[in-house]
């Protein structure tokens, strides 16, 4: 970084800049710690010949103890694409306006989080609902580990609930499923060849009145050989929106080719069934009793408003902490 010519290739510039904050990001916590201890052994012969010093000697201990457990758990998130960010895609299952909403509120969820960590998201294409929620709903999110967090809420999500557009008031079962993407860097060699594409432009959805757009910017991709659909319409240039669209697509081959080589490791039923439909990650219950529980590592709490909220992070943690290394 320090060669004059360094900036000359700004794509090679950025990528060693990444790896660079990569690097730093499990080096310099361990060196904090490091330094951190050798003030602890100092405070304890200290505390040998000065016994108030106990007390500032056990705040330390307990502050250093914390900072090594976290950065074990950092330790976790050593997926060759943990630290990219990552497209999150949330599609509801059968049951129609029940669980649309349930995706919507998904949406809520997931949104609330990218917030709380402090992650820039981007909703590229937000299918509405007729009558309520959302017919499927693709997001974009930029920081740091976003997809070696988020890779943890792959699969099907289970809500039991009181239906608010049920008259007669009864219990319904709602599915939403949520997949997850890392996004692919430009370098990482993606071969997508123009004539396997059929690119569609269409008018983006508005509110009506002044809102409705009145050129076709949005674009829909198709990628014949694999069947994918993606699709962008949330920026007004076509050009914009058909970049994004590919950049989606790229993901999502990519993701593709990811599985091949872990069916070759045999690696592959397990995904399969963490993902299929019917085999529920996490049961979120909201009546006759509230309680949401993730069937993967036993994890669950009766406090359900926090983590409808976006406070789900002790159920990344402990998907990460029981996933073999």
């Amino acid at each position: 970084m320090t060669d004059p010519s360094f900036w000359n290739d700004r794509q090679k510039s950025k990528e060693v800049i990444k790896r660079v904050r990569d690097i730093k990001f499990q080096i310099m916590p361990y060196e904090k710690v490091l330094k951190e201890f050798e003030e602890i052994c100092v405070l304890s012969e200290l505390a040998d010949t000065d016994e108030s010093i106990f007390s500032e000697l056990q705040i330390e201990l307990e502050k250093i103890t914390g900072e090594i457990a976290e950065m074990e758990f950092k330790a976790m998130l050593s997926g060759e694409h943990d630290s990219s960010g990552a497209i999150v895609s949330i599609h509801p299952g059968a049951g129609g306006t029940e669980s649309q909403d349930w995706a919507q509120m998904l949406m809520r969820m997931y949104i609330r989080w990218f917030e709380r960590k402090g992650y820039a998201y981007d909703v590229v294409d937000l299918q509405p609902g007729e009558e309520a929620g959302i017919k499927s709903v693709t997001i974009t999110v930029s920081g740091e580990y976003a997809y070696g967090y988020l890779k943890s809420e792959i699969g099907v999500h289970r809500l039991v609930r009181i239906s608010p557009f049920d008259a007669n008031k009864r219990r319904h079962t709602s599915f939403a499923s949520v997949f997850v993407y890392p996004e692919i860097e430009d370098n990482v060699e993606i071969i997508i060849n123009p004539v396997d594409l059929r690119i569609d432009t269409f008018r983006a959805g508005g509110k009506g009145g002044q809102h409705v757009n009145k050129t076709d910017s949005a674009v829909r991709i198709t990628h014949i050989p694999t069947g994918i659909v993606v699709q962008c319409q949330n920026e007004r240039s076509q050009l914009n929106n058909k970049a994004k669209s590919l950049k989606i697509l790229r993901a999502r081959l990519f993701d593709i080719e990811q599985q091949k080589k872990e069916a070759q490791k045999e690696k592959l039923s397990e995904v399969k069934k963490d993902i299929s439909w019917g085999n529920q990650i996490r049961s979120y219950t909201f009546h006759p009793y509230q309680l949401i529980k993730d069937h993967r590592t036993e994890y669950e709490t009766g406090n359900v408003s926090p983590v409808m909220d976006g406070d789900i992070d002790m159920f990344v943690e402990a998907y990460l902490k029981k996933k073999p290394k």
